[in-house]
Parts: structure tokens; C-alpha cells; sequence
């Protein structure tokens, strides 16, 4: 495994990291804990999660991939071995069963008590803000529409400030942000460093993909510049970038099979990149998933890729992909391929 640093920290961390939203729908709790002893015995020590977890959401379920990880580190004992991250839900129609109050301080503080608690543990190492307050564009569209009706209030000074409080309490270390715009973390960034005293935004979880390579534009820059680093996530593109589908095959435990509305990668374009994806792997004895993941490994910009299985063969060559190098040939057939179908998958 390949290893590196949260930005602005010591924190050491896996170039993979372990994805588990698959956990209490998808997997159970013995192959969640499977995929656990597997990955941190191959070197994964980054694991991410979120309270709003195991999608789809549903109240039935509601933040069972953190009971499940907590029962993990109950029986182990291994808490010690593990960079954890999670994530508070913002608002929506699908989350008002966990609450409506969005990022307010209570709200906040009321949701990382929940997750310690979860997750059998006294702190978390990052703590993120799962999708923005405010109207903007994220999770699939492409771009952003004005809302006058939007009566959202610039709080971003206040929801920092209770980070800070958490962080000077122990329960939380690092504070990251998710699914954000240019504006949202250059906004986050900036009241950090006008503040003294709060806490900085470390990394951004936003999707990158062969299929989706908006981050490229405008949020690279800024990332390299002011050193937040991307955890990105859907790198293999609800799996189509497997292959899986090609070909209109539906397999019977794929996520897309199961849930058809999870059609972002699913677009007419998308197919159509895949499918080229697909024959330039082949081209150069390359497993599709692992060539689509080592590209994502090798960007400047990541700080680490969050992959996730729902069997252990998955597992295992999604952790293998850290150890291939693409050639020269390749990134540039890849660039071709981007050129002439570019984002198919917002």
C-alpha cells in the first residue's frame, strides 16, 4: 500500500480508502467486518462512512454501517489502527427522517454525539459536511441554477466555530467538506484563514471518475493551490467502470440492478465512454476497474481514493489497482477517450 498525509496534519493515510455505505443493505454485518480485517491487513488504514449510511436511505436502517463498524472495533479492539471519517447528512426530502435543521450548532453537535456513540468510539478523526446547505449544483447536475427563492444564510462561520469547539473537546480532529462547489471551498477556506482560531477544511469528498472528471475544472486548481485534498469518491462509477454492464447485462447484485434510479452513469454517453474505456483496457492486457482506478490513484490532486465492494474479490483487486502504473500509451488513449466524450456522468 501507498501512504501519505492529510494535508496540514501528520495524519498518515492509505492511498485507498475503505468504503462502506454498502453496509446494512448490500453486505451484512459479518461481511462488513470481512472487508475490514481485509483491507487493514493489506495495508488500508483510511475507512469513510457517513450517519446518513447504507444507501439507499430508509429510516429501517438508519446509520447501521456505523453500528456495524463500532461492533468491528468493539471486538478488535482496534481503533488505534484506523483513520475514521464520517459525515453529518444535510438537509433534504430524503434525510427528514434524521432531521430538518440543518447545520446549526445543535444539529451538529447532536450528530457526532450520535456517530461516537455508533461507532464505539470518543472522537472522530475527520468530520464532514455531507452535501451543502444552500441550492447548488451537486449530485448529477451539471450546472448551477440561480434559486431566488433559496433563503439560505451564510453560516459557515458558525458551523466552523462548533467545529472548532468539538475539536478542542476531543471528539473530533479535522473537519473536511463534500460534494462542494469552487465557491463553497474557497468560501470555507477563506473564513478559516480570516478567523484565527477555526479550524481549516482539510479535505474535499467530492466524485471523480473516468466518466466524471469535473473536479478538473476549477476545483483542482484550487486544491493543489491551497492543499485541500480530494477524496474521491464513485471512482469506479457505481460500478459500470467494471464492465458489469456492458453489453445491457443486468447482474443480479449490481447496485444498478437493484436500484434503477441510481442512473448517473448510467446515460447513453456514459455507456458509450465505457464501452471505449472498456476496449483500450483490453488493448493493453488491462482489467477495466483497475486501470480506472489507477488513474484516479495518480492525480495530483488525491489524496486518497475511496473504493467499495460488495464482494471480496471486488475488494481485492480494487486495493491491488495502488500497485499499477499506467503507461504513457494509455493516459494518452484515456485523454482521447475524454476529449471526444468529456463528463459524460456529472
Amino acid at each position: 500500500m501507498k501512504n501519505t498525509t492529510l494535508p496540514y496534519t501528520d495524519i498518515e493515510v492509505s492511498k485507498i480508502c475503505l468504503g462502506t455505505m454498502t453496509w446494512g443493505k448490500q453486505n451484512t454485518e459479518a461481511e462488513g467486518h470481512q472487508q475490514m480485517d481485509f483491507a487493514l491487513e493489506n495495508g488500508v488504514n483510511f475507512f469513510d462512512t457517513a450517519e446518513l449510511y447504507p444507501v439507499p436511505a430508509h429510516p429501517d436502517r438508519h446509520s447501521e454501517t456505523e453500528k456495524i463498524i463500532g461492533t468491528w472495533f468493539k471486538k478488535n479492539g482496534n481503533r488505534d489502527k484506523v483513520i475514521l471519517g464520517t459525515k453529518i447528512a444535510g438537509k433534504a426530502d430524503f434525510t427528514k427522517f434524521i432531521r430538518t435543521t440543518g447545520f446549526s450548532p445543535d444539529a451538529i453537535r447532536s450528530a457526532v454525539e450520535g456517530s461516537l456513540e455508533r461507532l464505539q468510539t470518543d472522537y472522530i478523526d475527520l468530520y464532514q459536511l455531507h452535501w451543502p446547505e444552500r441550492n447548488t449544483n451537486y449530485f448529477g447536475k451539471r450546472g448551477y441554477k440561480h434559486d431566488i427563492s433559496d433563503h439560505w444564510e451564510d453560516n459557515i462561520h458558525q458551523v466552523l466555530e462548533t467545529m472548532r469547539d468539538l475539536i478542542r473537546e476531543g471528539k473530533i480532529r479535522q473537519v473536511g467538506i463534500s460534494n462542494e462547489t469552487p465557491w463553497g471551498a474557497m468560501r470555507f477556506l477563506t473564513e478559516s484563514k480570516v478567523h484565527a482560531g477555526l479550524p481549516r477544511a482539510i479535505t474535499i469528498q467530492n466524485p471523480y471518475s473516468l466518466l466524471n472528471r469535473q473536479f478538473e475544472v476549477g476545483l483542482s486548481e484550487i486544491s493543489l493551490r491551497e492543499k485541500i485534498g480530494l477524496l474521491a469518491y464513485s471512482p469506479m462509477g457505481f460500478g459500470t467502470l467494471s464492465g458489469k454492464y456492458l453489453g445491457g447485462m443486468k447482474p443480479a447484485t449490481g447496485r444498478i440492478t437493484l436500484f434503477p434510479n441510481y442512473n448517473r452513469y448510467s446515460s447513453d454517453p456514459a455507456i458509450k465512454a465505457t464501452e471505449q474505456y472498456h476496449e483500450l483496457a483490453q488493448q493493453h492486457g488491462l482489467s477495466l476497474a483497475q486501470m480506472a482506478l489507477a488513474f484516479v490513484n495518480t492525480r495530483p490532486f488525491v489524496t486518497s481514493t475511496i473504493i467499495g465492494a460488495t464482494s471480496m474479490k471486488q475488494l481485492q483487486e480494487n486495493i491491488e489497482s495502488i500497485d499499477l502504473k499506467l503507461s504513457d500509451e494509455v493516459l494518452e488513449g484515456i485523454e482521447a477517450i475524454h476529449n471526444s466524450i468529456p463528463n459524460p456522468a456529472p
